[in-house]
């Protein structure tokens, strides 16, 4: 296996599926199905949670409420998605699994605790991540990146809803862009290519710790990733187009 350790960073869109808010069985399913594919495999696998399928940003901008108020919600929307994905993950599986939060709620998860969380993952306990780092004024980029580092995962792999990678330019709009198979990190800070927010890409460079970004509707993807595989775009040193 080439990585026995990863961290998942999983949008919550992802949960929504198809749809623009709520959460959607057929996505659950499959993000669980996908989790447990790994983990049955012998990988370790921590997940971080987004929760723009309960609340977003422009939400609280509607509404005027401030931003660390409004992100202190948002990250209560990821505790939300933390307890519901590991209910599904135990429905579907036999895994034991543990929610950890940045926001003490003791009564519902355990509070976040690297070497705890370390220990989770070496005993092949499934361990999902929410609310961040507990701070607002963040996406769930930097702390994915963070957490990654803190846990010593080998990878982080950025499951992302019908984008099967980093392009040169937005293939939306250009019939002449090509798919990156890797990009260095300056590039993608440079020429702003939004995989991730920027600080995130910077933590990761400091740190080489690869990232990967690739479509998490592709059956298998992150297992194949995990075995080395070429899948998606891996941030990095250097620059390869396909």
């Amino acid at each position: 296996m080439h990585y026995r350790r990863i961290l998942m960073k999983l949008s919550g869109g992802a949960i929504a599926g198809d749809a623009a808010w709520g959460f959607a069985p057929i996505a659950l399913n499959h993000i669980a199905d996908e989790i447990l594919g790994l983990h049955q495999a012998g990988v370790q696998v921590g997940v971080m949670v987004g929760g723009g399928n309960i609340f977003r940003g422009e939400l609280g901008e509607t509404w005027g409420i401030e931003r660390a108020e409004a992100d202190n919600i948002g990250m209560m929307a990821t505790v939300i998605n933390s307890l519901l994905l590991r209910g599904v993950l135990q429905a579907r599986g036999h895994a034991e699994v543990r929610v950890m939060t940045a926001i003490p709620i003791n009564t519902v998860a355990e509070p976040f605790i690297r070497l705890r969380a370390v220990r989770h993952l070496e005993n092949q306990v499934i361990v999902v991540l929410a609310a961040g780092t507990g701070n607002p004024y963040v996406t769930t980029d930097y702390p994915a990146v963070q957490r990654a580092l803190e846990l010593r995962a080998d990878a982080l792999l950025a499951a992302k809803n019908g984008i099967d990678g980093i392009y040169t330019s937005d293939p939306r709009y250009d019939a002449n862009t090509r798919r990156y198979r890797t990009v260095a990190y300056d590039t993608v800070i440079r020429n702003d290519l939004r995989a991730l927010d920027q600080s995130a890409v910077l933590l990761a460079r400091d740190h080489h710790l690869p990232i990967h970004v690739f479509d998490f509707d592709a059956p298998g993807a992150m297992l194949q990733i995990c075995q080395g595989a070429h899948v998606g775009t891996r941030i990095g040193e250097e620059d390869a187009l396909e």
